[in-house]
Order: structure tokens, then C-alpha cells, then sequence
């Protein structure tokens, strides 16, 4: 992954501590809906702290996959483990997902990290809080209704709800997908410290510059299987994968 990019006032976020959730094991998993086949007997072993960047072209099967690894959805075959153990609710609650869009409040920008936080039961939750706005960038806009933001400043509220909860694992689902370029550096300004904290990061993107940028290994998806799994690096610069180099070379897959 390239140099962690920081703001000043914006120290790397504190180190997280207690039992992996690693490794992800995934054996034959297959989503089908409405008679199609979205996710076709996947099978696939997350076993570093590595960020793994989720890619593919549209219709691959990425944010479906992360929904099921997540939880949100039923897999219709096939088997999940997080560090050995199924999905239950004990495994969800150390993990957390932020959507494209976000799913705000109507609430303050306090409100919408204190409403995360009540949810949870978490003690000395105003400096939990507090420090939530800082490393966010949001201090200064903690009392603005959180449905008046900017795209950027609503996806950073996002991220920040979601990190208040002190995630083992962070699902990230374009989540800087059509945002301005402050906007994408200060999310990947985030993205970084939180990756240098220990949270293992899996992050789905069609922008392969910031897949370069922040991947450290690339899964790739097409037509419901993993064409290829391998180092950030060789990725880009050697694919394993005839899908994968057309893909890179900005052909249209089918």
C-alpha cells in the first residue's frame, strides 16, 4: 500500500487490540435470485491484515458478496467462517459496513455518532464521541443536521458511525464512488489510518487508481467466481488472469 496520506491534527488512529477476526474462510458459496446465479461456488481464504480490494466489472457479484460475508444476506449454498467460527450475531457486531450511499439520521452529525454508540451500550461515550468528530473532520460540524451535509462530509459521517463501533473488520462498498477529489482524498486519508490501526479493511472499488493506491492484495471477480487473488502489486502489474488484464486494459467483459 503507498504512504499513508494525513492532515495535520490528524494523528494515525489508536491501535486495536484483542483476538483477530482473521482468517475469512469461504467454501463453495453461491447466492442465486430470481433464477440467476450471482455468486457461482466461490471459494476464497482472507488470512492477512492486508487490505483486499474487492474488483470486477458491474454485475460481478462484489457487493453482493460483501453482503453475505457480512451477514445481510443468505448465502443459497455454501459455507462462512470468521476465524473458524459461522456468522452469528456476536461475529457481526465486530464488524461494520459503510454503503455507497449513506444512510443518515435525521438527525445532528453528534446525534447520528451518540445514536451508534447507544445502540452498542458503550461507556464514556462523549469522548469516544469527541474523538470520533476529530478524526473525522467533522468537529466543526457537529451540530449540523446530518441530511444538510455535502456528499463528502456525509460519507465521512458514515465512515466515522461506523469506526465508533471499534470494528475488528471494515466493509467498505464504493464509498467514494462519485465524490470530488478532496472529498475522495480526505476518505482515503481515513481509510489509511484505519488500516494502520489493524482493522483489516475489504474494500470494494471500480476506480483502479485508488485500488493502486490502497490495495495491498486484489480479489477479482467475474461472472460470479474469483478469476484471480493475488498481491496489490502483481495485480496491476503482471495479471495471473486473462479477465483480470482486459479488465486493466479497459475492455469491456461480457
Amino acid at each position: 500500500m503507498s504512504e499513508v496520506l494525513s492532515f495535520p491534527g490528524h494523528a494515525p488512529l489508536k491501535a486495536r487490540t484483542g483476538r483477530s477476526a482473521l482468517p475469512l474462510s469461504v467454501r463453495q458459496l453461491t447466492f442465486r435470485t430470481e433464477g440467476i446465479d450471482i455468486l457461482r461456488g466461490v471459494n476464497l481464504s482472507l488470512e492477512s491484515n492486508d487490505l483486499t480490494v474487492l474488483m470486477g466489472p458491474n454485475g460481478a457479484g462484489k457487493s453482493v458478496f460483501l453482503r453475505l460475508i457480512h451477514g445481510l444476506l443468505q448465502p443459497s449454498s455454501g459455507d462462512i467462517r470468521w476465524d473458524g467460527a459461522p456468522l452469528s450475531k456476536a461475529v457481526r457486531r465486530s464488524q461494520a459496513l459503510v454503503f455507497q450511499k449513506p444512510v443518515l439520521l435525521r438527525r445532528s452529525v453528534r446525534a447520528n455518532l451518540s445514536f451508534a454508540l447507544g445502540l452498542r451500550g458503550f461507556v464514556n461515550r462523549s469522548a469516544r464521541l469527541e474523538q470520533a468528530l476529530a478524526d473525522s473532520g467533522l468537529a466543526d460540524l457537529a451540530d449540523r443536521p446530518a441530511r444538510v451535509l455535502s456528499g463528502g462530509e456525509q460519507q465521512r459521517l458514515a465512515l466515522a458511525r461506523a469506526l465508533i463501533l471499534d470494528p475488528k473488520v471494515l466493509f467498505l462498498d464504493e464509498p467514494t464512488a462519485n465524490l470530488d477529489p478532496a472529498s475522495v482524498l480526505m476518505i482515503e486519508d481515513v481509510i489509511g489510518r484505519v488500516r494502520a490501526s489493524g482493522v483489516k479493511i475489504i474494500l470494494v472499488t471500480h476506480d483502479a487508481h485508488q485500488a493502486r493506491r490502497l490495495g495491498e492484495e486484489v480479489v477479482f471477480l467475474h461472472k460470479g467466481r474469483v478469476s484471480e487473488h493475488s498481491p496489490a502489486d502483481l495485480f496491476f502489474n503482471q495479471p495471473q488472469s486473462a479477465e483480470a488484464e482486459a479488465y486493466l486494459n479497459g475492455k469491456i467483459l461480457v
